[in-house]
């Protein structure tokens, strides 16, 4: 979900099976790219064109609810960006000329076995290390947050197993909570090498993938489409298949797994003080203000009240459009819904993240184009799906009740019909999302009894995410789903992300 990469070395150890870096490929390898002009210019142009009406009017951060809110909580938005910089990295890919996917070298292992975390583990990478305990970085100060931790640092500079993971203060932190978790877990299981506590530390982060993050991301009947008996099922797998070794593909890399930048709030509130709701990325028009920008170390009073993140407690729901309501400041911040929008800070990256362009939407739907990818309607037919109707695919924010300053477009209308019946996969998966809306119960005092509708997912944004993810584990053998398919962790089927969260801040019971 990063918009930014950096080359970073892979991270193995003798543990794990011999993936060796990975490839990138297609799962659709017979349909034929889609093509949006007669020419660069005209495909270049028309993808602009759809670029800016998938960017939202600007809106500045703020502390009550929002209408475009879904019943998710904040954190999964960069659990999803942790785990894309777990599984997928290239550093050679250009948006200056046509790609072969097939061509392209994954430098990450297509694998959930935190090489991100662990780098190439203590013996080759040794100051990352103390004994098998990771070293932490400075204490971390904040308003109402009695524990926390910077990330090991070198002149400013992250000490960890990817630098990507240093790319914005909300994700920094969740690394150096996978730190804390891990050095938790040698704690409460002393009589264990390094090796067996990785081992149990995955199994309960691909638990999490498999049992909480999907779930959240994916409408329930795409999942159900790939269990047998309540169990994921490697034969329900239609689309996407191996020879040796597990690929990644470039549907799921450029296009499916890119949800989250729909998820992405214009700014978070960090914890109590009253300067830390933050932008995620400098005003242009005031680059002095505070940002979520990262790459630096942790400045003074930023440390992560998680409760605003994630539900480890019960809060107030807050009142929308009342800034003067106490428990606004203090509530838990929910992703934006899976979308066919983007907010505004995505219309232009700092130039320290990402040029030429600059444009998020824009990146991504460029990046599509010349790496070949179909159309979303092509996809949905070779998955034997009926495609969305050109009236189904809606540019803007699937908000309940659209006011004056949410505009809701079709696809055909836009660069001249350019993508009528032709629309990119990755604007189709979003749009598609607002098809299949689940409301949910939102875990705060106040929240609507009846919850909030939630865009997730369909048949075939979900299925190519639910299909990577469970077919990547299936690949490795040294995953939970391959070595013990039925595990769960010791404190009952239900463990999920904030119980994650809380075990790394040294709350509730020993893991073992």
């Amino acid at each position: 979900m990063s918009s930014r990469h950096s080359i970073v070395p892979r991270g193995l150890n003798a543990t794990r099976s011999p993936l060796s870096q990975g490839r990138f490929g297609r799962m659709f390898r017979k349909l034929t790219p889609a093509k949006f002009g007669p020419n660069d210019a005209d495909n270049v142009a028309n993808l602009s064109a759809l670029a800016d009406k998938m960017v939202a009017d600007f809106d500045g951060p703020k502390d009550g609810p929002d209408a475009e809110e879904s019943g998710i909580p904040a954190l999964y938005t960069y659990f999803g960006q942790f785990i894309d910089h777990d599984i997928t990295f290239d550093p050679v890919s250009s948006l200056t000329k046509q790609q072969d996917p097939d061509g392209l070298v994954d430098f990450r292992t297509p694998s959930l076995d935190l090489d991100n975390l662990y780098g190439r583990g203590p013996n080759d990478q040794p100051y990352m290390y103390d004994g098998i305990k990771f070293r932490l970085g400075e204490k971390l100060t904040g308003a109402g947050v009695p524990d926390a931790s910077d990330l090991p640092r070198f002149k400013g500079r992250a000490l960890i197993g990817d630098p990507r993971n240093d790319e914005n203060s909300i994700v920094s932190q969740f690394q150096a909570l996978m730190l804390r978790f891990h050095n938790r877990m040698v704690d409460d299981n002393d009589s264990l090498s390094f090796e067996e506590v990785q081992q149990r530390v995955r199994f309960h982060y691909q638990y999490v993938v498999l049992n909480d993050f999907l779930p959240r991301i994916v409408h329930a009947s795409v999942l159900d489409e790939l269990r047998t008996a309540g169990q994921y099922d490697r034969s329900k797998l239609a689309h996407y298949h191996w020879k040796t070794y597990p690929f990644m593909p470039v549907e799921f890399s450029v296009a499916a797994y890119r949800l989250g930048h729909s998820m992405i709030r214009p700014g978070y509130r960090l914890n109590d003080a009253d300067n830390m709701l933050l932008q995620i990325f400098p005003d242009p028009h005031n680059p002095d203000k505070n940002a979520l920008t990262g790459f630096r170390a942790m400045g003074p009073g930023r440390a992560m009240d998680w409760g605003r993140f994630i539900d480890l407690d019960t809060r107030p729901y807050g009142v929308e459009d009342d800034d003067t309501n106490p428990d606004n400041k203090r509530r838990l911040q929910f992703a934006y819904r899976i979308d066919a929008s983007l907010v505004d800070p995505l219309r232009k990256l700092p130039p320290e993240v990402a040029s030429n362009p600059s444009s998020l939407a824009l990146r991504n739907l460029e990046r599509s184009w010349r790496l070949g990818l179909p159309s979303g309607q092509a996809v949905a037919k070779a998955m034997n799906l009926t495609p969305l109707t050109d009236d189904q695919i809606i540019i803007g924010k699937a908000v309940d009740e659209p006011g004056e300053g949410d505009p809701q477009t079709g696809i055909a209308t836009i660069a001249n019909g350019a993508f009528a019946g032709n629309c990119p996969l990755w604007t189709y998966i979003l749009a598609e999302a607002r098809q299949f809306q689940t409301a949910v119960t939102i875990p705060a005092t106040g929240a609507p009894a009846t919850g909030i509708n939630t865009p997730q997912l369909g048949p075939v944004g979900g299925r190519i995410v639910a299909e990577v993810f469970v077919g990547m584990m299936f690949g490795d053998h040294s995953s939970v789903l391959s070595l013990d398919p039925q595990w769960t962790p010791v404190t009952g089927s239900s463990f999920a992300l904030k119980d994650f969260v809380a075990y790394a801040l040294g709350q509730g019971d020993p893991l073992h």
